[in-house]
């Protein structure tokens, strides 16, 4: 497709011998100084025009075959010349003055000279490669339209193999393709006659070089090649020049030198590699220490070799290798790589076993800091795929049934968590249940707990959980497995937290804080340990997360709805307690995650490594539960009200004063501080200036959340709502209360632990109160509150996770209604721009199965982007709507 606007089809070509330029002229035109002008300034279309007369018949004036065969000559360098290098099509040495000697036959050319015709050469190379960039057409279609063949006048080498030589195995011959012979094939010639053909005529020869010249320019065993001569005739070759020649295909290529070589020499089936088997047994003992056993295989394509064979292939020098009937090709660095791969894969198998973490990175290619190359394929053998399978698609099945010992029905997918908890047990391998927040994490492993007994699995097994669960723990405990006995040990629990007598118990429960400070959990050798709420160890820095780790167990189990809250580390810190090693060191992970998209393709070696041991089912997938309702998620934005915005507009421009004044620590805390401020300002006047006030038409929000209890109290339908400030919850509960016509509850951080599930029961039953107010930290995990059909964020974590976590209180199973959430964002304010920025950071977490949260990300901003994000839109914050 023509891109450019055509010039006027050239009738004429003469030269304005007074401004030294050759000129092409138009039908119509005269030379006259405007055209003169134009010339000078490069705007005549020279190039063009003649490229538009190489495209016209053989026929007409001495002058326009001239322009048609001097166009076509530079189209020849053209299709000589590096694909996509148009503008390097330059004439071969002496071209030019050929071209100059034959204008002194042409009348209108007289006077021709050489830096004429160098200067009309550039600007044609030049208007080709403008019109092959913004044509829609391929370079070879283009040089075909203009009257020149692509295939004619290239230069080819030649490689074909030669029977009965075995010292030189191989035929070299360069050629020319020529001409088009009968039925369109494309004939050769050999070089030496093609040169012949041209007499002569030096320019012509030197053209047909010029591609292996620029090869020889470029790789010395093109240059010694050229040297020799042997370029100029066919000759026999040993294994090692032909493989000289393959080497320096790409060279020759680039060069507009084509190449014909047998189809091996670029097949991909007959390289070498070696297979590593990993697993093809079970091992003689289990768990993360077990030792598998593995093996080397090695192959040419699908051909099995020998270890002589591969031996001898592996000692002998780089090059061409006859193996098996067929050629193998080995250059220098892929058979250095290749004989270290092989070292090292030997040297790890003498003894004929990997370690069960080690064998398990190298199948996705971790064994390494770098992927596993191409020729090194590690499998797993038929213990471990089949084992690998099992983990990865669990069923239920009779052995992993607990009997009637649980007292409660599994669900069908409950039941193959239970299977896969039991088959992980077995292994000695630890795991992630990452079933979405009310699928009954707990429930399986109550069944699990069973089966442990059952099967006479020595305990006594230990629970970590916070504190806001113990209570939900030792009830579904005397719910589901009665039979069990529990000891809790925590101060409010009225077991006390000293050490019980462990011969007397089954199922000891504590939690983070308790772990602590009590030692004797640490001294104490574990069953099981499971960790509830595991994100509580995703900081690897923290005491807490330290004490966990200091447990000692067989087995480990971790709880998680969200098993990367915030990053990938998350994830590191988690398995680094499950199973220690599997991700490597945390330095290890990071360089690797660093490695890793963002997508899916990025994060496959990661899923692939954690996949069978971390099991996550999710609420929506229909397959898993198909009788739990919809839920339904939507902004509530509200404006600000005339005394928030002036509150709001005072601080932006305070932060603006005081923020470039500190640096390093004291900007972080000063902007932290001043976020908090936005927050309270955004919830109503008297959260940020303390007044006690609290009037409801000073608040934008408590106004909306007002006119949102309405239609709920008139369904007779039960509301949640979450704040993530303490001193909000009362009153907040005050303005429900007026709106419902009676009080409801509250439940934050100094509610007693022992009072939880008397308010949970409360809320839960037919005629309970209508809503509850809970602070998100406390109220945001392990509570069962089914009884509401409404949520609420009132202000937002700015972290999808923990607000996804406080929303399945309602959405879990026993939910029988459609669930409603509705978060409220303060329109034109720095909470509608943090609303924009939670919206993408799901995606995280989804490409595995952000900071600590946002306030710590907009704490490293500079400051025109800080303030930026801030600052008060004033017309969208008074909008009405």
């Amino acid at each position: 497709m023509d891109v450019l606007p055509e010039p006027p089809a050239p009738i004429a070509v003469t030269v304005a011998r007074q401004a030294g330029l050759l000129v092409a002229l138009a039908a119509g035109e005269q030379m006259d100084a405007a055209l003169l002008w134009r010339a000078r300034s490069g705007q005549a279309q020279l190039g063009r025009r003649l490229l538009r007369l190489a495209r016209g018949d053989e026929t007409g004036a001495p002058d326009l075959a001239y322009g048609r065969g001097f166009a076509r000559a530079v189209l020849r360098a053209v299709a000589a010349a590096p694909d996509g290098e148009a503008m390097r099509a330059e004439p071969a040495a002496g071209e030019l003055a050929s071209w100059t000697e034959a204008a002194a036959s042409v009348p209108s050319l007289a006077g021709m000279q050489e830096h004429m015709l160098a200067a009309a050469w550039k600007e044609t190379a030049s208007a080709v490669a403008t019109e092959l960039h913004y044509g829609e057409i391929t370079r070879d279609e283009y040089l075909q339209r203009h009257g020149v063949d692509p295939e004619v006048g290239r230069l080819y080498f030649h490689l074909a193999e030669r029977t009965g030589d075995s010292d030189r195995p191989f035929g070299f011959m360069a050629t020319m393709s020529s001409v088009r012979g009968p039925g369109g094939r494309v004939q050769h010639v050999p070089i030496a006659a093609a040169l012949a053909e041209r007499g002569g005529d030096r320019a012509a020869q030197r053209r047909l070089l010029a591609p292996l010249d620029r090869a020889a320019g470029r790789d010395e065993a093109i240059r010694a090649l050229v040297d020799s001569h042997e370029v100029f005739h066919p000759v026999a070759w040993t294994a090692a020049e032909a493989h000289a020649l393959l080497q320096a295909v790409p060279v020759l290529e680039a060069c507009g030198v084509r190449v014909r070589a047998p189809a091996w020499a670029q097949s991909a089936a007959v390289r070498p590699q070696v297979h590593v088997d990993v697993g093809s047994g079970a091992p003689s003992s289990l768990g993360l220490d077990a030792l598998l056993d593995f093996k080397l295989r090695y192959f040419i394509g699908d051909d099995e070799l020998s270890a002589e064979e591969w031996r001898a292939l592996m000692h002998g020098a780089a090059g061409l290798h006859r193996l098996r009937g067929r050629w193998v090709s080995l250059d220098a660095d892929r058979h250095a790589e290749l004989v270290r791969q092989w070292q090292e894969a030997e040297a790890a198998t003498r003894t004929g076993e990997i370690g069960f973490v080690a064998g398990l990175r190298m199948l996705v290619g971790l064994a390494r800091a770098e992927q596993v190359p191409e020729w090194t394929v590690v499998r797993p053998g038929p213990w471990l795929a089949r084992t690998l399978a099992d983990l990865q698609d669990p069923h239920g099945s009779s052995e992993a049934d607990p009997g009637p010992a649980l007292h409660g029905e599994l669900r069908p997918y409950q039941r193959d968590g239970v299977a896969w908890l039991w088959l992980l047990t077995r292994l000695g391998l630890g795991g992630c249940l990452a079933d979405d927040m009310g699928l009954g994490k707990t429930i399986q492993v109550i069944a699990l707990l069973l089966l442990l007994r059952r099967h006479d699995v020595a305990g006594p097994h230990l629970i970590v959980l916070p504190a806001s669960l113990l209570g939900n723990w030792r009830a579904e405990l005397a719910r589901f497995g009665p039979s069990l006995r529990v000891y809790a040990a925590h101060r409010s629990a009225g077991d006390g937290d000293a050490a019980p007598d462990l011969g007397t118990v089954d199922v000891v429960l504590t939690t983070y804080g308790t772990l602590l400070r009590q030692e004797w959990m640490h001294t104490q050798p574990w069953g099981l340990v499971v960790l509830d709420e595991a994100q509580a160890i995703k900081n690897p820095q923290t005491q807490q997360t330290h004490a966990v780790k200091k447990l000692s167990s067989r087995h480990r189990l971790i709880l998680t709805g969200t098993p990367v809250e915030n990053r990938l580390a998350d994830l590191w810190s988690l398995f680094d307690f499950a199973n220690p090693g599997l991700l490597g060191s945390a330095s290890e992970f990071k360089a690797f995650s660093k490695r890793l998209g963002t997508d899916q393709d990025g994060m496959r070696p990661l899923r692939a490594l954690v996949r069978p041991y971390l099991l996550r089912r999710l609420k929506t997938d229909r397959r898993v539960i198909a009788d739990l309702p919809d839920k339904s998620e939507l902004q509530v934005y509200c404006g600000l009200t005339r005394a928030q915005a002036g509150l709001y507009a005072k601080a932006v421009e305070s932060l603006a004063r005081e923020v470039g004044e500190t640096e390093g620590m004291k900007r972080r805390g000063l902007i932290l501080a001043y976020l908090m401020k936005f927050k309270q300002i955004c919830n109503h006047p008297s959260h940020y200036s303390g007044d006690g006030k609290w009037a409801e038409r000073d608040s934008a929000k408590f106004v909306r959340l007002a006119e949102l209890c309405g239609p709920i109290a008139e369904a007779g339908e039960k509301l949640l709502v979450f704040t993530q400030f303490r001193e909000m919850c009362q009153p907040l509960a005050d303005l429900l209360a007026r709106e419902f016509g009676r009080p409801g509850l509250v439940l934050h951080g100094g509610t007693p632990v022992g009072k939880r599930p008397a308010l949970v029961a409360e809320f839960q039953a037919d005629a309970g109160p209508p809503f509850m107010v809970l602070s998100l930290k406390a109220g945001g995990t392990g509570l069962n509150l089914t009884a509401a059909a409404h949520v609420v964020h009132f202000d937002r974590w700015w972290n999808p996770a923990v607000e996804n976590q406080a929303t399945d209180r309602a959405y879990r199973i026993g939910q029988h209604k459609n669930v409603l959430v509705h978060k409220f964002v303060c329109r034109g304010t720095l909470e509608e721009r943090i609303d924009a920025m939670l919206r993408g950071k799901q995606g995280l977490a989804d490409g595995v199965l952000a900071d600590d949260g946002e306030e710590r990300r907009l704490t490293e901003l500079d400051t025109p982007e800080l303030l930026r994000i801030v600052s008060l839109d004033l017309r969208a914050a008074l909008s009405e709507d």
